[in-house]
């Protein structure tokens, strides 16, 4: 299906007042931006709107980069529904969206969702060799009778926030400042997959999460950690890396849950990083390992235990 196909599949009935941008992570950089959008829109009368890609531009003209993603497409709507938005609307990012220069897709913007505002980030860019940046959005605006505003860079702790910044953060397993930087938890959802048991034979028995391909993941290491099975909340140790006293391998996550009982094979879980407990290390045995989860669980039980009351 080509863009214009998707965008007449969504075809806005009323004139809107719209944002462009990935919105990865969703982060309170993002809702800053959005809580503008949304003020701009009321005052106008306007529908407020949303247009994001999928996938990230980046992975269709750069293919061979690099691009952890902080959450995926469905949650990524479900944070932008919940932040009020009318109108969420995701376009297929394809080579033949990447030939598209500025003017071509405003016009496509302005025909199908009947755009009569425009509100962006400082170092927004959008079309064909990113040409379309905020002074020639503001004259295409002139021209094509929609108004142009740049939001504000939002700071937390004198940094401007990104998701860039984000995925920095998280690769240095600093997940108390990442919750700040999105203004939630960090959170992996993914399904338990069979594993080698390895974990109950510890007498701590993880659940192995099948993490796709592409997602960002805090650096190595054990993790405090709340998971949501069922609608239900425990406290829980998660350990993101290779398990090296066992010769190593490809990278897993896996989670225990305190005080759960019942088979997790086949369930979906979302696992929210609190606070990382230690880097990944070697164990010279088994046993050595297994003293240090016991450790690892009892500091769970006393720091996470308090953040589910």
């Amino acid at each position: 299906m080509g863009i214009e196909q998707e965008l007449a599949h969504v075809a806005s009935q009323r004139e809107t007042f719209l944002t462009v941008g990935i919105f990865d992570g969703v982060h309170v950089g993002h809702c800053h931006l959005v809580k503008r959008l949304n003020q701009r829109a009321q005052e106008k009368g306007l529908l407020s709107g949303v247009v994001t890609f999928n996938p990230h531009p980046q992975l269709v003209l750069q293919p061979h980069s690099r691009l952890p993603w902080l959450i995926g497409l469905e949650d990524r709507i479900k944070y932008l529904r919940r932040l009020g938005i009318d109108l969420v609307v995701v376009l297929s990012f394809t080579p033949e969206m990447a030939r598209l220069d500025a003017r071509e897709f405003v016009v496509l913007l302005k025909k199908y969702l009947k755009m009569s505002g425009l509100i962006i980030g400082p170092d927004f860019a959008l079309g064909k060799g990113r040409g379309g940046d905020a002074n020639l959005l503001a004259a295409l605006g002139q021209e094509m009778e929609f108004s142009t505003e740049i939001a504000s860079p939002f700071r937390v702790e004198g940094e401007i926030v990104s998701s860039s910044l984000i995925r920095q953060t998280l690769d240095q397993g600093d997940v108390i400042k990442v919750r700040k930087l999105m203004g939630r938890y960090f959170t992996l959802r993914a399904k338990v997959i069979s594993t080698d048991k390895r974990g109950q034979t510890l007498g701590f028995p993880t659940a192995n999460l099948n993490i796709r391909s592409g997602q960002a993941l805090p650096n190595r290491g054990v993790y405090g950690t709340i998971t949501c099975v069922n609608n239900k909340r425990f406290a829980s140790a998660t350990n993101v890396g290779a398990r090296p006293t066992f010769g190593g391998g490809e990278e897993t996550v896996e989670t225990h849950l305190l005080d759960y009982h019942g088979d997790l094979y086949g369930k979906e879980l979302r696992v929210k990083f609190v606070r990382k407990l230690r880097d990944e290390k070697h164990f010279a045995s088994p046993e050595e390992l297994k003293t240090q989860i016991k450790k690892d669980v009892e500091r769970v039980r006393i720091l996470i235990t308090r953040e589910l009351k």
